[in-house]
């Protein structure tokens, strides 16, 4: 017989422990990232224990002879070889029974092989949060030599789990089992100098006491995401922070003020709009426009880091807000005179002229400066209240910059409760008529009456015409109570009229805003009105402005014609204090001027003290001559004493109202004057 079965017999043993051993290593390295068949470090054992066909799969038990594994020396299908056979061949053994010799070891199981091969970094950690085995993919990422470096390390301290509590204490509990999975997002430093954003997921390996670390590179995401953001949050135009980013700032700075007692406590806003923009951007176009808003932009910029830098402290948030609005914040100011002072920087940084492209432009500003304590204050009231503030500095005469005032506020919130409130006031009955009578100054007979509205508020008490009237013409409601004021006036004097038919009629005069006759049919509403309540016409009267009758043409003229026309008496109020187009005066249908109390003031002392004004009284007789001349009648309003009264008789004024004759009554003392009368 030959040596060579015979050794290789003998050496099969040995060959086969060693092929158990490296087997139950490599199973042992990557026993949590194995399917739920696989063994735990637990289980690989080295010798005849080991049993390796019960830890990998069929087809990489070592023990297994396939023929593609058979060994050079074995017997192969259609070898007739006769001495030589397989263990599982069916042929007889070879008469001195030597065996063939075994495989091979077999390769790493493949789930361990697509482990280290993985572009996502892995590690596999225990249960005391040490790394058992990683990839190149992660010993890459942390910029390790190799894998094998990062074994035995801790896992926490890799990727700063530990550096917030909330992390580390869910970290913990993945660890011990009791959480399924941990994400988070970190940022980490690379051994050469570069940060990167890293999301982490840690998750444990089902059917061991293991987790597997898994991290993916994001940090091309997160810039992204930056950019993005920076493009979300900044004005193309200006490169400036947004209104979403200055709302963003204005409400994280509120809620900081709430909680941290380190600073002043308090906050300020000066809030500012250019004057005259829209004219830059209708005449020179909106690529000027854009230029002068980018200009603004630079200077503005400039002029609060200058502030910051005198003041030693963070300099004022720039922020263009839209338009040409733009806005400066000021955390933990140190008071109004703070602001005032970055108010008169900023109005003085715009005075110098601005060089666009040829174009020497020069524009101002308004400014609304708001500085308040943070306890309390919101985001939307803040701004509300440096809207305002602005809308005060533009009203009083633009390039400057306004205080908010709460008194003025206050004021200026009553006026929209009352604007809000005008409507449903009329349709709540809230409001009354009151009348005073228009005396003729010849024989002291009451001759008419004219009607005043009052508004019973049930907040503000009994509020005379003035606090609401200019209210009701601007938003349109003037129109719905004038309809009610005509109605109820006529349905009144038609009343006296027939409970005094002994007496001579009066008139009722009511006064008509020109918007009521823009917005409204006002000849068809007093024709319906009359026929209602039966109002003979030539007992109505109406009342317009000098400034809303003088500049009377097309529509508005049209409809005092007819209403003239149909009998009804056309009165100018206030005559005198507005345009005076006496040659426009002779073309209107008008049949009474109502001079203005002012005139009657002027000439109210016979002993010609301080407060006479000589020069009213000649103007008052030439325009009661005029009137006359132009066959119109005259009334005098404000007349409060008798020295006025007889003054007024003397130039030969017709009719006088007044406090001297009675001041604004309900209607059950006119029943009783025309009782008396």
């Amino acid at each position: 017989m030959s040596e060579g079965p015979t050794t290789a017999a003998g050496a099969a043993p040995e060959s086969t422990c060693r092929a158990v051993t490296e087997s139950s290593a490599a199973v042992s390295s990557a026993a949590v990232a194995a399917p739920p068949h696989a063994p735990t470090p637990d289980t690989a054992r080295t010798g005849q224990d080991a049993r390796p066909h019960e830890a990998l799969p069929h087809e990489a038990r070592p023990h297994e002879a396939r023929p593609q594994d058979a060994h050079p020396h074995e017997a192969r299908p259609g070898d007739t070889h006769p001495h030589d056979t397989h263990p599982h061949d069916p042929r007889p053994h070879d008469v001195l029974g030597v065996e063939p010799p075994p495989p091979p070891a077999s390769p790493p199981a493949p789930y361990l092989s697509a482990f280290l091969a993985a572009p996502l970094a892995l590690a596999v950690v225990d249960r005391r949060g040490q790394v058992v085995t990683a990839n190149a993919a992660l010993s890459a990422m942390l910029g390790a030599d190799e894998p094998a470096a990062l074994e035995g390390r801790t896992a926490a301290e890799l990727v700063d789990l530990a550096s917030d509590s909330r992390t580390w204490h869910s970290y913990r509990e993945v660890l011990r089992g009791r959480q399924a999975r941990l994400t988070c997002t970190r940022r980490i430093k690379h051994p050469d100098g570069h940060s990167l954003w890293i999301q982490v997921t840690v998750s444990p390996v089902p059917g061991g006491r293991t987790v597997l670390l898994s991290l993916t590179d994001i940090s091309a995401r997160r810039e992204l995401q930056a950019r993005l953001r920076h493009l979300q949050m900044h004005d193309p135009v200006t490169r400036l922070p947004n209104r979403t980013l200055f709302f963003e700032r204005l409400s994280a700075a509120l809620e900081a003020g709430a909680y941290d007692g380190a600073g002043t406590g308090r906050i300020g806003l000066c809030y500012l709009d250019l004057d005259g923009f829209k004219a830059v951007n209708d005449t020179l176009g909106h690529g000027v426009g854009d230029r002068l808003l980018a200009a603004v932009a630079e200077r503005l910029t400039r002029c609060a880091d200058r502030i910051g830098y005198d003041r030693g402290a963070v300099a004022p948030l720039v922020a263009r807000l839209g338009g040409d609005e733009f806005a400066l914040l000021v955390e933990d100011s140190a008071g109004t005179e703070q602001l005032a002072d970055l108010a008169d920087s900023v109005l003085r940084t715009l005075q110098e002229p601005f060089d666009l492209s040829g174009q020497r432009l020069a524009v101002s500003a308004s400014i609304g400066v708001v500085e308040r304590r943070m306890e309390g204050t919101t985001a939307t009231g803040l701004m509300q209240a440096a809207d305002t503030t602005l809308y005060w500095a533009k009203a009083d005469g633009k390039a400057r910059w306004t205080l908010f005032d709460p008194e003025r506020n206050a004021h200026r919130m009553t006026r929209q409760a009352l604007s809000s409130g005008l409507r449903p006031a009329v349709e709540r009955g809230e409001f009354v008529l009151e009348y005073q009578p228009l005396v003729n100054l010849g024989d002291g007979v009451l001759r008419g009456v004219e009607a005043l509205v009052r508004w019973d508020h049930p907040q503000f008490g009994m509020l005379s015409p003035n606090r609401f009237i200019g209210l009701a013409e601007e938003d349109g409601s003037i129109v719905q109570l004038g309809r009610w004021i005509l109605r109820t006036a006529c349905r009144q004097a038609r009343t006296w009229q027939l409970q005094h038919p002994e007496a001579p009629p009066v008139y009722v005069s009511v006064n008509v805003a020109v918007r009521q006759v823009w917005d409204s049919d006002l000849v068809a509403d007093v024709a319906e009105v009359l026929a209602e309540t039966g109002l003979p016409p030539e007992l109505l009267q109406l009342e317009l402005t000098e400034s809303a009758v003088m500049g009377s043409a097309g529509r508005p003229l049209q409809a005092l014609q007819s209403l003239s026309d149909m009998g009804v008496h056309i009165a100018i109020d206030d005559f005198g204090t507005g345009y005076s187009n006496l040659a426009y005066l002779s073309r209107l249908p008008v049949s009474v001027l109502k001079l203005d109390g002012s005139f009657v003031r002027g000439f109210q002392y016979d002993d010609g003290g301080e407060h006479a004004t000589p020069a009213d009284a000649v103007i008052v007789e030439a325009m009661v001559q005029l009137a006359h001349r132009l066959g119109l009648t005259v009334t005098a309003e404000c007349v409060e004493t008798a020295a006025q009264a007889a003054r007024l008789r003397q130039i030969g004024c017709d009719t006088g109202q007044g406090w001297l004759y009675s001041r604004p009554v309900a209607p059950d003392r006119i029943s009783a004057l025309l009782t008396t009368s």
